[in-house]
């Protein structure tokens, strides 16, 4: 009986006591991720120097996307990640619309950015923004599938395979699009530009660099995160109490002997 009444007074207690950990983390988790991705967007304009060459500082919290991808995917399965993910896109929209019209909108005499700095820092460009919500896409979704097809190989063992290897693959997709569409669009967009001026073969070669030499300081990166997977995961097993999802069962056998413990 007693089960019964306070499963009664759960259900006509007000909508936010009703949320357990579980819902809670979600809803953290969530909101970090749509911060780093928005924020990836807006700095993505300033870039830094580094030894392999220049690269954007929109690198710095991208990572943190894929870190909370796997975490969702690892904890709410491929629904959830899923729901991250559009939820990402749509709040990327969102963004966008809000960044063009205040960008569209004159500015006052008391304003403490010129029309013309606001312009360059915050309206970006149409097709800087459809190609990474276009790169973003393929790559969460292929690290969802990625993950989970680790996962139920592994029979959920292995973390660091299932996190880190469907990081590397997906990022290679995120960096190949990214790159491809913004960069061809630009230069076809504007013969008299940087890439305009050159001719194909010179163009491919130089978005064939700044493919590889992005990728790599991602896949670094993606290593390097390694250990925050692990101590994230058993903080959220053990301090909060939290199970991950189930793996689902894979037709086909066991695990390989090479990855047997």
């Amino acid at each position: 009986m007693s089960n019964v009444a306070e499963a009664s007074d759960l259900e006509r207690a007000p909508p936010f006591v009703r949320l357990t950990a579980t819902h809670k983390l979600f809803v953290y988790l969530c909101a970090v991720f749509v911060a780093c991705l928005l924020l990836g967007d807006v700095i993505g304009g300033k870039t830094i120097a580094t030894a392999l060459g220049p690269i954007s500082v929109g690198i710095l919290p991208f990572p943190v996307t894929f870190l909370l991808t796997d975490i969702v995917n690892d904890f709410y399965g491929a629904k959830g990640a899923r729901f991250l993910t559009l939820l990402g896109f749509w709040m990327a929209v969102l963004a966008y619309c809000i960044l063009q019209l205040s960008t569209w909108l004159s500015p006052d005499v008391s304003t403490y950015f010129t029309q013309t700095e606001f312009a360059k820092i915050f309206g970006g460009s149409a097709q800087l923004f459809i190609a990474s919500i276009v790169a973003y896409l393929i790559g969460q979704f292929l690290d969802i599938h990625v993950f989970q097809f680790w996962k139920a190989l592994t029979k959920s063992r292995h973390l660091w395979l299932r996190a880190t290897g469907s990081t590397i693959l997906s990022q290679i997709a995120d960096t190949v699009a990214i790159n491809v569409i913004f960069w061809n669009w630009s230069a076809s967009k504007d013969p008299t530009s940087f890439l305009g001026r050159m001719a194909p073969s010179e163009r491919w070669t130089w978005i064939g660099q700044k493919i590889g030499r992005e990728y790599a300081i991602k896949f670094a990166v993606a290593v390097a995160l390694t250990p925050v997977v692990y101590a994230l995961h058993e903080w959220i097993v053990r301090g909060l109490r939290i199970a991950p999802e189930p793996h689902a069962e894979r037709a086909g056998g066991d695990l390989p002997p090479d990855l047997r413990e």
